[in-house]
Order: structure tokens, then sequence, then C-alpha cells
């Protein structure tokens, strides 16, 4: 292109003339309009210092492509602004702010570029009036929008829409508003190129409605947003003024965020889904109760014994079946069946890891280590151990908590002990499972039903917390004295594992493994001051004591070192104190009991029974007078009713037998039977005495007297059958404590002879009989 003149005289000859083009990348200028510009592309720089150095005006032209960085004319809108230059400012990276002003609208007639600056022929676009209502009405609509359009933005100044007012000019308002409003390139471009101002402002008047709905939406939002922010803030003021409150009344911060911190407890507690909503339904509650109430103080404690309880955390098991029975051994001497069924589980535990929790019930007389056998076991197994006593618990909440609805209320002893241990699966020991009542307020050993039932406890549900907690992985080991008077239903869910009273021989070892070093240490004293010897040791079991367990011989094994460590600080003696069995009557005393209560002569009358007591086994001497009468027959000695079925039964069987057994005359016309029990204060009661009862009621009717160191047991029927008893080992070991070398028993009990020790068996003799005859032989 060729250099054309112009003349400064006025805008129609400055746009006669080639104007330099300035490219807009993604704006545009309306006419009227002040705008800064950011210019950096070298033609762009060009057309700007052009303009300063000959004074000309600037073409402002919006490109189709906002990414071309060199556009050609085919590449620029065909409808710009003509824009006079008021103020350049460069920059340190070389770039220059500019500012223009608009001044009218014109068309490119032809553009291109000269010596890297694009210049362009424009014709100007003329600008249009309005005439009549209709018109003034547009314009005054628009104005009236555009107003509602600042009062909702807030980004523009009010004055502004109080100046536009004031403009008469319906073309140069509607360009004034257009320069203002945030909308798209392609919307504001249309604007520019619409040459028919009463399209202009309907176009204008359109954007403008739809802007200002759009503008009342966000403001709805914005002021549901500020309520909530304002709620927030307001929570938060308060929790600022009650942790003031707490600091002056000296409290200090221990309340923290109590709120955030019990949620957080609950989400990282690992509960069950059903716990989880429980909590947070109840942590809602608490947020909405008053500081001071006193229910806040109940949902508090709620939440925290929901939070406490191990939900997820467990032990993990020591499967190491030889580490176990080590410390089996460790801790107990015998009980193999106890300590075989341990390790029975511990091996399918290894195999499988979906095995339910035992349910093991260990029954026997005090002192033989039932307890103690549970800790052995957690030990065992690596699991945490907790102890709960079931003796004299009659009130249903004991097992299963209070209801919320009482003042005071509290989970059930379940799941105290549960808490305590800090683990889902620890070696749970109920005790005394054998002593619980049932009154007016419940029936606990019904309560226990869905703690011990492995198909009911994975979800038992404590009557406090209301949700089910899970005792599946629990392995529950309960304790009894008396099999029999365990509730049906829970003997039923349980394996049975009887632990019958110790040997004299066990009794030995457990007191030189055990008991002497516990109480040599519990006393101060050691093996440089105090020597027990194996004879003391016998004597203190065999004079000193009788009983199944060892209970009895701790206490006067201690009570030996305490007189011991009473000399010892007296007289300080250079070398240990031997103790001996001459030295433990000095000691303790007289004997508390005779030497072998059965080791004496035979007497008519007399037989030898042997019974099962909660103690353990113990001998029976029955014996049986006969005097003038008329066939009465007078038992006494504290007799139960089945003992004194098994006395009417034998009497019966001697009238029917009377000849055959030798009887001279007709006893049951003649002579009352008397037949007494000794030690009447104990209660007795049982079958197992038919045959001793017979025995005695023969010889003092034939005048002779049993065999020396015999004694016998079984149930006797009307027909002279002997039946099968239970309690066969403890009660051979009481016969044998009593020196009683051959014992008579039902043939069907041969079977449980094997669980008697090896050394009781070789030292006695056993006759096994199916009928009383035999036994009479």
């Amino acid at each position: 292109m060729s250099e054309l003149d112009r003349d400064d005289g006025g805008l129609e000859e400055a746009l006669k003339e080639r104007l330099p083009v300035l490219p807009l990348r993604d704006s545009v200028v309306f006419p009227r309009m002040v705008a800064p510009l950011l210019v950096g592309r070298p033609a762009s720089l060009a057309a700007v210092e052009e303009c300063l150095a000959s004074g000309r005006l600037l073409f402002l032209c919006t490109q189709l492509d906002a990414d071309t960085e060199t556009p050609e004319s085919t590449d620029l809108h065909r409808v710009g602004v003509v824009a006079n230059v008021l103020q350049t400012l460069r920059m340190p990276d070389g770039t220059m702010k500019v500012v223009v002003e608009g001044l009218t609208r014109a068309a490119i007639r032809r553009a291109g570029y000269r010596e890297g600056l694009m210049e362009a022929l424009v014709r100007p676009v003329p600008s249009q009036t309005l005439r009549g209502k209709k018109g003034q009405a547009l314009a005054r609509s628009a104005l009236n929008q555009f107003d509602e359009y600042v009062h909702l933005s807030q980004r523009i100044a009010p004055e502004i829409a109080v100046s536009l007012k004031s403009v008469s000019d319906p073309a140069t308002a509607c360009d004034l508003i257009c320069s203002y409003l945030t909308i798209g390139v392609p919307e504001r471009q249309e604007l520019l190129e619409t040459e028919n101002l009463r399209g202009r402002l309907e176009k204008l008047s359109g954007i403008l409605m739809r802007e200002n709905e759009l503008l009342g939406i966000e403001q709805q939002v914005r002021e549901r947003v500020r309520e909530q922010l304002d709620r927030n803030q307001r929570e938060h003021y308060l929790h600022e003024q009650l942790k003031a409150i707490h600091q002056e009344l000296g409290r200090g911060d221990e309340e923290g965020d109590e709120y955030a911190e019990l949620r957080e407890q609950i989400e990282k507690s690992g509960m069950s889904k059903e716990a989880r909503e429980k909590g947070l339904r109840e942590l809602g509650r608490y947020q909405r109760t008053p500081y001071m109430s006193p229910e806040g103080a109940v949902i508090r404690t709620y939440l925290e014994w929901l939070v406490d309880l191990p939900w997820k955390k467990r032990t993990r098991d020591r499967l190491d079946i030889e580490a176990a029975q080590a410390v089996l051994d460790e801790d107990h001497y015998g009980l193999k069946k106890v300590k075989e069924r341990i390790l029975e589980f511990l091996a399918v535990r290894k195999l499988s890891k979906h095995v339910k929790g035992p349910i093991l019930c260990l029954v026997g007389p005090p002192g033989v280590g039932k307890t103690s056998l549970g800790r052995s076991v957690a030990r065992a197994m690596g699991r945490q151990f907790v102890r709960m006593s079931l003796g004299g618990i009659r009130d249903e909440a004991e097992i299963r908590g209070h209801r919320r609805t009482y003042v005071g209320s509290l989970p059930g002893r379940i799941i105290h002990s549960m808490k305590k241990a800090g683990v889902r699966n620890p070696v749970f020991m109920l005790d005394e499972i054998d002593k619980m009542n049932a009154d007016f307020r419940g029936d606990p050993a019904s309560a226990l039903l869905e703690v011990l039932d492995p198909e009911q406890n994975h979800a038992f549900n404590d009557h406090y917390l209301e949700v089910d907690f899970d005792l599946s992985s629990v392995f529950f080991i309960t304790t009894a004295n008396s099999e029999y008077d365990i509730p049906y239903a829970l003997h039923d869910r349980m394996e049975v594992v009887r632990l019958s009273g110790y040997t004299s021989y066990e009794k030995h070892q457990i007191a030189r493994i055990f008991l002497v070093p516990r109480q040599m240490k519990s006393c101060g004293l050691t093996e440089k001051d105090v020597v027990l010897a194996d004879g003391a040791i016998h004597t203190l079991i065999d004079r000193y004591t009788r009983e199944a367990g060892v209970r009895e011989l701790d206490r006067q094994i201690a009570n030996v070192f305490r007189k011991v460590a009473r000399k010892v600080v007296a007289k300080k003696p250079a070398s240990p104190i031997r103790v001996t069995a001459a030295m433990v009557p000095k000691l303790l005393g007289k004997f508390e009991y005779a030497e072998q209560r059965a080791d004496r002569e035979p007497q008519t009358g007399v037989a030898v029974g042997m019974a099962w007591t909660m103690t353990g086994g113990d001998i029976l001497h029955i014996e049986t007078s006969v005097m003038k009468g008329k066939g009465g027959l007078l038992l006494t000695g504290s007799l139960g009713e089945v003992m004194q079925e098994s006395a009417k039964a034998a009497y019966t069987y001697l009238r029917a037998h009377a000849e055959e057994l030798g009887v001279k005359s007709p006893f049951h016309k003649t002579s009352d039977l008397h037949v007494h029990v000794p030690e009447g204060g104990i209660s007795k009661d049982g079958p197992s005495a038919g045959a001793p009862i017979a025995v005695s009621m023969l010889s003092a009717l034939c005048d002779k007297a049993p065999r020396k160191a015999l004694a016998m047991t079984g149930e006797i029927t009307l027909r002279g059958r002997i039946l099968p008893v239970g309690g066969i080992k403890e009660k051979v070991l009481a016969a044998h404590r009593a020196g009683i070398r051959t014992i008579v028993l039902p043939r069907e009990n041969e079977r449980d002879l094997e669980e008697v020790p090896r050394e009781i068996r070789k030292d006695t003799s056993f006759v096994q009989v199916d009928t009383i005859g035999e036994v009479f032989k």
C-alpha cells in the first residue's frame, strides 16, 4: 500500500487515511469506552508507536481466533472501533500498557501489512437516533434493566447507573451500557456489529434480562452461603466464649472442641454401621442439648462407652503348639486332659481361621486350679485375660445392662469386662457359673445364653448400648464346683472338662514346684534360710489337710514359713533351718486329721462307702444296728431323699432274699434296723450309697464284719442290680487317701478308671460287679 496524507481538521478527514490496526485477542472496545490494553506483539507495538509518532488514530479490531499469533486481514472481524490513544506506559519486560478511548464504529474496506505494520482503510458506521415512544421505551427499559444489573452484580459503582440516566442520546447510552457488561466476546462483538439502533437495544435488553435472572440466582446462592457461614461463625464464636468460661472456671482447655473430637473418635473406632449411625445420632442430640442439662452428661457417658469399646482391636494369637505346651506345664502340674483340649483348639485354629470361640466349662472342687488355668491359657495363646465372678448374681441387668431410661444406668458386666480387656478376642473367664440364682429381677442364667451360644453371641445386645456387639471371637472359659447345679440350657452350650482332686503324689509335686518357692518368696526367705524336707511336705498333706485341691496346703506351707521367718529374725542362724516331719507338729500344733481313717479293724454292721462332694471325694462309714421290734427302718445322718430311697430299696431286697442270704429269722417281723451315717451335720444325698448300705444291713443281720480296707459304691435296684454312678476318680482318690486298697465298682464304671492316675491304679485292687450278690461275696 502507498502512504496517504491525512488532514487533521476532523474525524471524517482522519478516517480517510490508512489507520494502524491493533488486533485484539479477547476483548471488544465500544465507542465512548475508555479501556486499558496490554500490548506485546511486534506488529501491535509498531501500530501504537506509529500513532504516537504521526498523531494518527488507531483502529481496534477483534480477532476471529484469539490463538492466532500473527493475524492477517482475513483473521479479523470486519467491524471495529476507531480509537484515540490517551496514555502509554512501557513495562520492563518490553510490553506496553496503553489506555485508549473508543470514538466511533468503523468497518474495514481494505487492510494489509506494510513494513511489519498492519494498516486499514475503514468506512465509518453511521450512528442512528430513535424517534417515537417505542424507541424511548426501549431506551428507558435498557436503562432500568442496567440499573437492576448494577444492583445485583455489586461490581459496578451505583453512581454510574445514575449518571447514565442523564444521557439523552440512546445510542450513547447503549454503547456505555455495553462497555460495562461482563459478557462473552461473541455477544459483545455482535452488539458492536449491529448497525440498527433499535435491534441493538432489543439485543441489549434480552442480554440484560438474562444476566439479571442469573445474577438473581447467584445472589440467592450467596445469601444461603452467607447464612451458613454466619451460623458457623456464630457457633465458633460461642465455642470460643465457652472455652473462655471454662478457663475462668479453672477447667482450662480440657473440653477443647469436644464435638469434633467425639465425631473423630466415632469415625476411627471401627464400630459397626449400626453403632456408627447410633453414635452420630446421639452426638447430634448432645450438640443440641443445653450445656447445663443433666441429659447432656447422660449422652456424653453413653458416647464415651460407645467409642471406648474394642470394636476392631484384637491381639494376634500365638499358635505355637510347643510354646503353649511349655507355658501350661510351667504353670500347672498334671491336668493332662485340660491341656490336651487347649492344644487341640490351637491346632485347629492354626489350620482354620474361621473357628468360633469354644466354650469350656472346668468343673471340679475348689483349689484344683480352675481360675489360674484360665490365666495360663491366655498366656499360652498370647491373649488378654479378663475374669468375671457370677457367684450370687440374681439380677439379669448384671449381664445385659440397664436401659438408659433409668437414672445411673450402665452397661452390664460383660460389656464392662470387654472394655477392660481392650481387645475383642480376650480369654474371658466366667467363675462360679453354678452359683447364679433367679428371683423377681430376672434370670441371669437365661441372659447368659446369648453370651455363650456361638450361634447368637456375634450379635450380643446390651440394653444400655442398644446396638449389637460381636462376642464370637472371645474364648469363653467357665468354672463350676458342681456340674449338677449348672442350669441345663447353659450346660448344653458348653464343653465340660472335669478336674478331679489331686493325688498325694501330685500334691507333693505341686508343693515342691509351685507352692514352696512362692510362699518362701512371699515371706522374704531364701534357700539359705530354710529347707522344707519331703517328709514335712508329706506330713502337711496327710495330717493337716484333707481336700481335693491344694488351697489349704498352700496356707499351711505359708504358716510354716511364717514361723520360720520369726526364728530367722530372732536368732539369725548361720545355717539354714531344716524343717522335718518331726518339726511340723512343733510349729503348727497337733495334727488336724487322723493318719488313716479307714485303716482299722472291721466291725460288724459297718461298711465303707464312697461319696462325691463339691470339695472332692470322701468316704462314708455306714453303720447299721439291729434291735428288737416290728420291722421298722430308721434312717439318720442328714440323708437326702435319694439316699433314703436307696436304703429302702436295699432293705426291701434283703427282705425278699433273706433266706438265700442266710438271715436266720424273719427279721422284718421281729427286728428294727437303724441305719446311721456319721457327721450328721453334713447333708448327704445320691444313689451311690445303695451297695454299702445293703452290705452294712446284711453285716448287722448276719453278725459278720466286712473285709478290712474295703470300700464300695453303686446304685442298687429292687432286683439286686448294681448300676453305674459318677465321680469315680474323686471317690477312688478319697479311698486311697484313707488307706483303702480294695474297691468294689459297678462293671459299667470300668471305663472311668482310665481317668484315675496310674500310680493309684497300681496300688489299688478294683473289683467290678453287676449284682449285689457279687458284692456280698
